[in-house]
């Protein structure tokens, strides 16, 4: 990392002792960014320096900052490999396999990319960044299957995006975290728990309500079914996403220190990377901004239309693939850092990862797809079938009682792992039939005689 008084970089980078006191610490890291920055490393600009020309020395140290900034840089060359593999016709269950490991370092850089920006634009323009960045690669996968038609696949991995997110990260995080502190008493503040879960709430009624209202109309309505369900998912979609715009205003503006409490706990002296100043300029985050969307989103291209072969070549159906492998992949950066810091007893920063993201998903990420596919001419409901949305609800219940007390131990923890790995075994002997899908999504099964049931 560049220290305070690090010479004037040309190019759009720093210049030493340029930036205010406000600016640098009042940027506002959200447990996102702590969490993606516990997988960060300081570099090592010593040789960097010694380059002359200023025009060169400005470009190293961004693609010192970008590539070797970071302890998932050996994950890498996968984004290389992936893009060779689709051009020279590999077998396509290896592209898949290769834009899945690809998407792993280039997520956790977003994070750092916009937490650049976010020390130049300010807490609330850069709170907002993340509010939008932080599940990218989920929201460019799922424009991407939308655009080929994939509605089962898009369904499936934003489920499996929340329930990876509040079982397996968060029991992970309370297993570990429990193990590692048994003779301390592990707690934190409820009060941000209480806000994510209310809106978990709501998310899952706006998810039942097409399911139950399809379920509940006779057969002899089926063409009225399928177009009020479509309307009632459309509806429910706005609603949710003006109550994320008034979680945003909550969380960024009247109600911040419920948020960044756990800023003030960390002491930054132990092996996560504390940054007090950006070390890219902010022309230079942008432009890397704009680049690594680019790349994201051409391996999400790649994952979307490798999916079926992978599921072939493994043996595997496309649900596990969507709602278990798809996030955990993909966000394997942030969860890692939310294990790490449970670890060191710091449960508000773990919490604020893992209810976070799913709130995010839950709340944006899902109703916005499915405004897109109305956009698209595509129709996207809300219903996600039985199974997956009955998971959904039972995954955010026991989730919110076992955060009802404000406390954690182990055995919390290991009760939402085996919630995740019996869910998991569900999906993975589950085999939908490839020409009973579309019809499954539209709520209408054809049988054998031609009759169509709701």
């Amino acid at each position: 990392m560049a220290s305070a008084g690090y010479e004037a970089l040309e190019g759009g980078n720093l210049k030493g002792g340029a930036l205010s006191k406000e600016m640098r610490h009042g940027h506002g890291r959200t447990a996102h960014n702590m969490s993606s920055s516990s997988l960060r490393k300081k570099s090592d600009l010593t040789l960097v320096s010694k380059v002359r020309c200023g025009l060169l020395r400005s470009l190293l140290t961004n693609l010192q900052e970008i590539f070797l900034g970071t302890k998932l840089f050996v994950l890498f060359p996968a984004v290389p490999l992936a893009i060779a593999a689709h051009y020279f016709k590999f077998g396509r269950a290896w592209v898949f396999a290769l834009s899945l490991l690809g998407l792993t370092p280039l997520a956790e850089r977003v994070s750092f990319l916009t937490e650049q920006i976010a020390y130049y634009t300010g807490p609330t323009v850069g709170g907002l960044l993340n509010a939008t960045c932080g599940n990218a690669t989920e929201l460019i996968i799922a424009i991407f299957a939308l655009y080929g038609g994939k509605i089962e696949v898009v369904k499936c991995s934003l489920v499996g995006s929340i329930l990876s997110n509040l079982l397996l990260v968060l029991g992970t995080s309370l297993l570990c975290g429990g193990l590692a502190n048994l003779r301390k008493e592990q707690s934190f503040d409820r009060k941000q728990a209480d806000v994510n879960s209310g809106l978990l709430m709501l998310g899952a009624l706006c998810h039942m309500l097409p399911l139950m209202f399809r379920h509940a109309i006779s057969s002899g309505e089926l063409t009225v079914t399928t177009v009020s369900t479509l309307e009632l998912s459309r509806a429910c979609s706005i609603v949710m996403l003006l109550a994320y715009i008034a979680y945003l205003f909550f969380q960024l503006k009247t109600h911040r220190q419920l948020f960044e409490s756990q800023e003030q706990e960390d002491d930054d002296n132990d092996d996560v990377t504390s940054e007090d100043e950006p070390v890219i300029g902010l022309p230079s985050a942008l432009a890397w901004l704009l680049g690594m969307t680019i790349v994201i989103a051409v391996l999400s291209e790649y994952v979307v239309g490798t999916i079926e072969a992978a599921s072939e070549s493994w043996g595997i159906s496309v649900s596990f693939i969507s709602i278990i492998l798809l996030p955990i992949v993909g966000n394997a950066a942030e969860h890692a850092g939310a294990i790490i810091f449970a670890f060191k007893n710091k449960l508000d920063i773990t919490l604020g990862v893992s209810l976070g993201s799913a709130t995010q998903v839950s709340m944006f990420v899902v109703p916005l797809s499915v405004i897109v596919a109305w956009i698209m001419g595509i129709q996207m409901d809300l219903d996600f079938k039985l199974l997956e949305t009955g998971s959904l609800l039972l995954a955010i219940l026991v989730t919110a009682f076992t955060l009802q007390d404000g406390t954690s131990h182990y055995l919390k923890g290991f009760v939402l792992l085996l919630c995740y790995i019996v869910i998991g075994a569900c999906f993975f002997v589950l085999k939908t039939p490839p020409n009973q899908t579309n019809d499954i999504n539209l709520g209408v099964l054809t049988t054998k005689s031609g009759v169509t049931e709701a």
